[in-house]
């Protein structure tokens, strides 16, 4: 398979960026299309250019590091899929393929395809968690919990802070990834003691770090590639007012 590429490049952060063209040929339909990156990286370092800067860490699906808009779309064009999961067949032979950074004005980029997503990181740290007394750990069945809520919880909890949420909504909002972080906490009982402080700290850090508002777009369930529910926004909303009571 062959294709054109039409790739973002960038220096640095405050540098001026734009899209440069590259061929890449012999491309096997089952690669993936970091991949198909790293193919074309192998060619550019033989030519002596410098190759394309792009994030990945696991390549399963896992961890959330590969985030690419292809094509418009962030992930690409394969639904519940993360770039990295995306095969090279779902491409047609010969096209253009444009692949650019997650934009946001709270990811930004540090060189081509790679963005700061720290911001996340702070968001979590104010209230994504429980905190727990040290000591022997609590037997697994001491607090019972209806089958239906864990599963609730646990779908939440699926969210792996990729970003395409952000990268997809006009607004660039972070409702999704927060309120996912928020909800896998408020649905348990072990999340009960610090809910108030948690959505209160957590949405006031989303605000902080430029994120936009939630318009109701659904755009960030459309591109999750782990189906989070837009119905743990409403749940945030929900504890956030709670939180101020």
């Amino acid at each position: 398979m062959k294709f054109k590429l039409k790739i973002w490049r960038q220096e640095g952060p405050d540098l001026p960026g734009n899209f440069a063209d590259y061929d890449v040929d012999n491309i096997i339909p089952e690669m993936s299309f970091l991949e198909m990156l790293d193919a074309l990286n192998e060619d550019l370092i033989k030519k002596g250019v410098e190759p394309v800067a792009f994030d990945s860490d696991c390549r399963e699906g896992i961890c959330g590091t590969c985030g690419l808009v292809i094509d418009g779309m962030a992930h690409g064009p394969k639904l519940s899929c993360t770039t990295c999961e995306v095969r090279m067949r779902v491409f047609e032979d010969g096209c253009t393929i444009t692949v650019e950074p997650f934009r946001a004005k709270a990811f930004p980029i540090i060189k081509d395809l790679v963005v700061d997503r720290s911001a996340f990181d702070r968001i979590i740290g104010k209230g994504g968690y429980v905190s727990e007394n040290t000591g022997s750990a609590p037997d697994g069945n001491a607090i019972p919990v209806p089958k239906h809520i864990a599963e609730q919880a646990m779908d939440s909890a699926a969210c792996i802070g990729c970003g395409a949420c952000v990268a997809a909504c006009p607004n660039a909002s972070a409702s999704l990834f927060v309120s996912a972080k928020i909800s896998q906490f408020a649905l348990l009982p072990q999340g009960h003691a610090e809910r108030k402080s948690r959505a209160e700290k957590m949405v006031g850090q989303m605000d902080d770090e430029g994120f936009g508002n939630c318009s109701n777009h659904a755009e960030c369930e459309a591109a999750c590639p782990k189906g989070i529910s837009i119905e743990n926004i409403a749940r945030m909303r929900v504890e956030y007012m709670r939180s101020l009571r």
